[in-house]
């Protein structure tokens, strides 16, 4: 009896060993593996930015004057040395006041009385020119029968010539006269009643390039100063992009770059390269109250205009800019990289085992590390 006990006892004992061993067994752990790849990387920044036009062209007013309606609006295309953008008429005169009118009617008057004055002397002129050719005419006559002195006849032909000259003065001072009413009459002039044609000239401005309208101050006639802008032309073929970026990643940009330019609103990014790394900074405040030191980074566009028609200034676009890249470079994905004290480690698979294994990590992605 006593050796049964002991037998039950021994079972159930194993038993219970054997449930603890089995409680207390390592669960495996479910991980995804990723493999070790070899191949070419690239280190990338990447920001937000816009597009911009390298050179503008503005047309200013040469000179004061009614610019009329503008015969181009936004977006039209110009042909440089063709395409009229701007015609400027001669000013309407201005409202004159009562003293002023009233002083313009006296000059008119004045004016008139002149011309009245002038053609008394030039009808006088001509009595004397005509008394002074028949004097003339009678001692050459008287002359030829030696009726009159040589003195006599000599004062006569004098006498026809300065009367000839003073009837030439007297026709010279009407037609002063009549030039001084005019111009005392166009005192007078208000300005033209609506829809009234202008007779004077007009300047025609001429697109100064080949390109599109970015911009027209007004539609609608105007008056105009020189220097005045009227519009802004630009040539969309010469777009570039200007990014934003944090003054630690201009860094390590440097000209010559390649870039890609994504989220313009194209089937497929833009290729670039960076022109200029401004060396400026600015400070910028972020949407967290945050001041942030960042620097200008310019692009030139390498992609043709053909492929990315519709693409504007001002536009905003996303730039990603390659920093670093190389070929045939040992790679692991960035999620399987932990720290480890003051370096990097990850779990290498070796049958059913993940074993730590230290590792030097170089250049890194937004995915992976060298």
């Amino acid at each position: 009896m006593a050796a049964r006990g002991w037998i039950w006892a021994g079972t159930i004992g194993a038993a219970a060993l054997a449930a603890a061993v089995w409680a207390f067994r390592p669960e495996p752990v479910a991980v995804d593996l990723a493999p070790v790849t070899r191949g070419s990387m690239a280190v990338t920044v990447a920001a937000e930015g816009k597009t911009r036009l390298a050179e503008t062209w503005e047309v200013t007013a040469p000179i004061a004057g009614m610019l009329a309606r503008s015969p181009v609006q936004l977006g039209d295309a110009v042909t440089g040395g063709d395409s009229i953008v701007a015609l400027i008429e001669p000013a309407e005169p201005a409202f004159l006041d009562a003293r002023a009118r009233s002083q313009a009617e006296a000059a008119v008057t004045e004016a008139e009385a002149a011309v009245r004055l002038a053609e008394v002397q030039l009808d006088r002129a001509g009595t004397d020119l005509d008394y002074a050719r028949n004097e003339a005419r009678r001692n050459r006559e008287l002359a030829a029968r030696g009726a009159v002195s040589q003195q006599a006849l000599e004062a006569s032909a004098q006498a026809e010539i300065s009367a000839t000259a003073a009837q030439a003065a007297a026709r010279q001072q009407l037609d002063l006269a009549r030039a001084t009413l005019t111009r005392m009459q166009a005192q007078l002039m208000g300005p033209a009643g609506p829809g009234a044609q202008s007779t004077g000239c007009c300047v025609e401005l001429r697109a100064p390039v080949t390109g599109v309208v970015l911009s027209v101050e007004s539609l609608s006639a105007r008056v105009v100063q020189p220097g005045d802008r009227l519009l802004t032309l630009g040539d969309l073929a010469m777009l570039e992009i200007e990014v934003d970026m944090p003054s630690a990643d201009a860094l390590r940009i440097r000209p010559g770059a390649a870039a890609t330019v994504e989220r313009w609103g194209g089937p497929v990014p833009l290729a670039a390269r960076v022109r200029q790394v401004e060396p400026l900074a600015f400070t910028e405040v972020s949407a967290l109250g945050i001041e942030e030191q960042r620097v200008r980074v310019i692009l030139d566009i390498d992609t043709p205009p053909e492929a990315r028609q519709g693409l504007g200034t001002g536009y905003a676009v996303f730039a990603r800019i390659t920093v670093w890249e190389g070929r045939d470079v040992v790679q692991a994905p960035l999620a399987a990289l932990f720290r480890q004290g003051a370096g990097w480690a990850v779990f290498v698979a070796r049958g059913d085992r993940a074993v730590l294994t230290p590792v030097e990590v170089g250049q890194m992605t937004e995915t992976a590390a060298e």
